[in-house]
């Protein structure tokens, strides 16, 4: 009979163990789960699990543009940490939709930061470089004048400037040129066309940094792991610089393409939207206060071709 005390004694003790390792895990909230980043910060949970409890949303499951719906959500799950990487990104669409453009980038923005400083959530929010003008010749810092040249590029700083306005324990992470196997993008629209074209042409006068998605889900998993926070605008991408023909090369380079790119400048090939001409970002301060490493960008595109060729 002790012998069955002990053992029922046992599993009520190891049942009541795992329950408070679950409550003792600090929750985050993603939404834009099903977009790229949203996708890459799902592959990487596992890692995380021990320590983190993970919640994706799409807009079927939380439609961040409803106030009521996001404070209500944040009143249930009581997140720990939220970071919001939807956003609406049709560059060029957006001149023509600028109302849904600044709906989801400006509006939801505030929305989220209200309620995570309700519930001292801890909110991290994606932004792009599409807030410079890209008329410089030098990398932009976090501190440097902002200027959009485009709806886009509007909404996103709008909803910087709400989300430190309403929440000040808000960390706004600029990135750029994001690509990954996930999705539609930049460099799975050219091994596309890799496979049912011979020749190609890719503008050659615009300058930026391309982002594996993959390394942007785990710096901010490295920022929400550090125990000191520091709250603020920074950038992040993969380096150096380059150019869309470039990047476009080195695609071609990597996946044993032969097809011939050709550069072309951008006034021919003319856009909707007007890109920012060089949109470079230092990043010196989220590697200084974060203590990360930043891969070369042609390091983290070998490895996502890798991934993709793995995939056929």
């Amino acid at each position: 009979l002790s012998r069955k005390i002990f053992k029922v004694g046992f599993l009520i003790s190891e049942s009541t163990t795992k329950q408070h390792n679950f409550n003792m895990k600090k929750r985050i909230l993603i939404t834009g789960g099903n977009g790229q980043l949203g996708n890459c910060l799902k592959k990487i949970a596992p890692d995380y699990e021990l320590n983190y409890d993970f919640r994706f949303t799409d807009s079927s499951d939380l439609d961040i543009t409803d106030e009521a719906a996001v404070f209500d959500f944040f009143e249930e799950y009581k997140p720990h940490y939220c970071i919001n990487a939807a956003a609406y990104t049709a560059v060029d669409l957006a001149e023509k939709e600028e109302e849904m453009a600044f709906s989801v980038n400006a509006d939801a923005v505030a929305f989220l930061a209200e309620a995570s400083k309700k519930l001292k959530t801890t909110f991290i929010h994606v932004s792009t470089d599409y807030v410079f003008d890209g008329e410089t010749e030098i990398s932009y810092s976090e501190d440097d004048f902002t200027q959009p040249s485009g709806v886009y590029g509007a909404s996103k700083l709008k909803g910087e400037i709400l989300a430190i306005e309403l929440n000040p324990e808000s960390i706004i992470v600029r990135t750029s040129w994001l690509y990954s196997e996930f999705n539609k993008n930049f460099v799975k629209t050219m091994l596309n066309l890799f496979s049912q074209k011979e020749e190609l042409s890719v503008v050659a006068d615009q300058f930026g940094q391309p982002t594996n998605a993959n390394d942007l889900a785990e710096a901010l998993m490295k920022i929400i792991s550090n125990e000191n926070k520091t709250y603020g605008i920074f950038h992040f991408s993969n380096y150096p610089e380059t150019t869309w023909y470039e990047f476009a090369s080195k695609i071609a380079e990597f996946s044993k393409s032969k097809v011939k790119i050709n550069p072309i400048s951008t006034d021919q090939f003319p856009t909707a939207a007007k890109r920012p001409r060089r949109s470079t970002m230092d990043l010196s301060k989220i590697e200084e206060k974060y203590n990360l490493e930043i891969k070369h960008w042609e390091q983290s595109l070998e490895e996502c071709i890798g991934i993709l060729n793995n995939s056929k």
